[in-house]
């Protein structure tokens, strides 16, 4: 039995598909044709273009009755047939459908005439209309119903209420409002949203046609202010263009995933295209939300543990043995153990073999009294010399500790408890856990993400090889003897989210945790003050600016980084490439400053591996040494 919609907004993004018009379009069929009747006369290109869509991996697509209620049917004087064309449109779906647990969502649109006063339809009369064409979809078994491309909202209320008249299915309720954020009767957005949302009938809430993603994104923070419903996107691929007497949108496939990116980095549930969007579209959206999908896991549980692992009935329980504790592990810890400030510094490994020049900066580090380095694991999902390398060769090679960064994107959770074995063994003892990027944000798109585990769940790992149990429930000895840090981020778009990740990264076993860059004092204070009572050392990221554009570059493409405009407002200022530099440094001394008395050390980044950046900010060395 398929999952239905409510199990599936559960547990994961739930993508719809694309545009039936503008394919129906493409295959020669004219404008002034009722694409509805297509059902009957055309039934082999109508299942064409839904296999399209449900062999680039959605979750649901919708019939092909979008029009298909009295009304609209009445202009082409198939109103006689709206049970026929409604019954075959589902009829058409499954059987695009077959072997698969793609859910069959019922399409509604707006009659298609006024309603009073505007016009002389009454309510009553609209009332009934739409319960003709649900029962029809109802009858033919749709999975779920979904009303949208509603510009006036008291049609959209009219149309729930008949929903709720007829049958107790999910439905997603869907609004079209123009560039200005407005629908066509001048209701902002979020109060058409709000007034939708109310309806008991409602299962999931959001926006679909009339504008492009970008529009639909800034809208989306209006939205999430007024409902707590599952929200809905389905933009158009931009807006059209007429091009040689044919209708174009110009959004590409990539650009269409960007946003999708972005609309589920900011809570939307539901995804998918309206006019405009081909498969080819949704292909690119799938994978790009799949991939997110997966790199943030959302059920505590499957946290924990990421896969079941299968273990003998018969075999014994393990043995927990005494952890050793954090002051013993290593430097790091120590100080952590003790409440010593700590500083390290962040420093990417290098995209060819050679390590001599992130050794030299090592040292460099080192001479100054730089606590540890940090070492990233392929961040922004890109392909660099190996961090676990990287770290030994800095532990054997310079004086000071190295922070290897973990990720679980990579490696399957045999491949990261074997690395976490092979770090100990070789002397390294600083961990910092992470989740990872998906391989659609980085170089290499169309790489395999693995994701056994979160950074919850191998949290949960470390955490037990601390104690000398495996993933299998075996007993080893000794225990190893690693530091646990996991990442944090004090602006992350649903904070409370966040905090609760947060307290089962504590839970699971995490000593110490370095955040995201901060660049908002206040965002980070009043994290800080939200997860208090899970006490553990919080080590705050920096990252000094170079340049406006690098500034521009962190507001804007990097995830879970906010950038308050006075910032940018500054870093616009310098003529220079010098004084930029300088005052990004300057801000950034700033920051430490203020944060300095609430958190219990300072990660500076190295921005593009110049380290004498990173230490001028910790006042370890004067700005006008830093080399051209």
């Amino acid at each position: 039995m398929k999952n239905g919609l409510w199990e599936r907004l559960s547990r994961q993004t739930v993508i719809g598909d694309g545009a039936m018009g503008t394919m129906l379009y493409q295959q020669g069929i004219f404008l002034n044709t009722c694409f509805d009747e297509l059902n009957l006369s055309h039934p082999d290109l109508v299942k064409k273009i839904h296999r399209a869509y449900v062999e680039v991996g959605v979750d649901f697509i919708e019939t092909n009755t979008f029009g298909a209620n009295e009304f609209k049917l009445a202009k082409y004087s198939l109103a006689d047939k709206l049970e026929e064309i409604n019954h075959a449109g589902v009829e058409i779906a499954k059987s695009a459908c077959t072997d698969t647990d793609v859910l069959i969502a019922g399409s509604i649109g707006p009659l298609g005439v006024p309603l009073a006063p505007f016009g002389r339809l009454t309510p009553e009369q609209a009332c009934i209309a739409f319960e003709r064409h649900i029962k029809a979809l109802v009858k033919a078994g749709v999975d779920f119903l979904i009303l949208e491309t509603f510009q006036n909202p008291d049609e959209l209320l009219i149309a729930l209420d008949a929903v709720r008249a007829v049958t107790e299915l999910p439905v997603i309720a869907q609004v079209t409002t123009n560039e200005y954020q407005e629908t066509s009767f001048g209701q902002k957005t979020e109060q058409a949203i709000a007034q939708v949302a109310s309806h008991p009938a409602v299962t999931a809430v959001g926006l679909n046609c009339s504008i492009g993603p970008a529009i639909m994104l800034s809208t989306l923070d209006r939205i999430r202010t007024v409902t707590n419903k599952p929200i809905s996107l389905q933009p158009n691929a931009g807006l059209p263009r007429d091009i040689e007497g044919r209708t174009i949108y110009m959004c590409t496939p990539e650009y269409m995933a960007e946003f999708a990116k972005r609309f589920h980095e900011k809570g939307a549930r539901i995804i998918g295209g309206c006019c405009g969007t081909t498969p080819e579209h949704i292909n690119q959206i799938v994978r790009a939300v799949r991939a997110l999908d997966k790199a943030s896991l959302k059920n505590p549980q499957t946290s924990q543990i990421g896969m079941k692992v299968q273990t003998s009935p018969h075999k014994p329980p393990a043995t927990r043995q005494p952890a050793v504790p954090l002051a013993q592990k290593s430097n790091w810890g120590r100080k952590l153990a003790n409440q010593e400030m700590v500083t390290s510094i962040e420093i990417t490994p290098p995209r060819g073999s050679d390590l001599s020049v992130i050794l030299d900066k090592a040292r460099l580090c080192a001479s100054h009294g730089i606590d540890a380095i940090n070492i990233p694991d392929g961040p922004r999902a890109s392909s660099r010399v190996s961090p676990m390398v990287t770290a030994i060769e800095i532990l054997r090679h310079c004086d000071i500790e190295p922070i290897l960064h973990v990720c679980c994107r990579d490696r399957n959770i045999i491949g990261l408890q074997s690395d976490m074995l092979g770090a100990h063994a070789v002397g390294l003892r600083n961990m910092l856990i992470i989740t990872g990027d998906p391989p659609k944000l980085g170089e290499y798109p169309d790489a395999t993400a693995v994701f056994d585990l979160d950074s919850i769940g191998l949290t949960t790992v470390v955490h037990n090889l601390n104690r000398g149990i495996d993933i299998g429930s075996n007993s080893f000895t000794p225990p190893l003897a690693l530091t646990l840090g996991v990442g944090a981020n004090p602006v992350a778009t649903d904070l409370e989210r966040e905090i609760e990740r947060f307290r089962l990264k504590v839970e699971a076993g995490a000593e110490y945790a370095i955040t995201q860059p901060v660049f908002d004092v206040n965002m980070l204070f009043k994290f800080l003050d939200a997860i208090e009572s899970f006490n553990i050392p919080i080590i705050a990221g920096i990252w000094p600016f170079t340049s406006f554009k690098n500034a521009e570059f962190m507001a804007n493409e990097v995830p879970g980084v906010v950038v308050p405009k006075e910032l940018l407002d500054r870093m616009a200022q310098p003529h220079t490439k010098e004084q930029a530099r300088h005052t990004g440094i300057e801000i950034a001394q700033e920051m430490i400053q203020a944060i300095s008395p609430r958190v219990a050390g300072i990660a500076v980044s190295a921005p593009f591996g110049n380290v004498q950046i990173a230490l001028a900010v910790l006042n370890k060395i004067d700005i006008n040494e830093i080399n051209p």
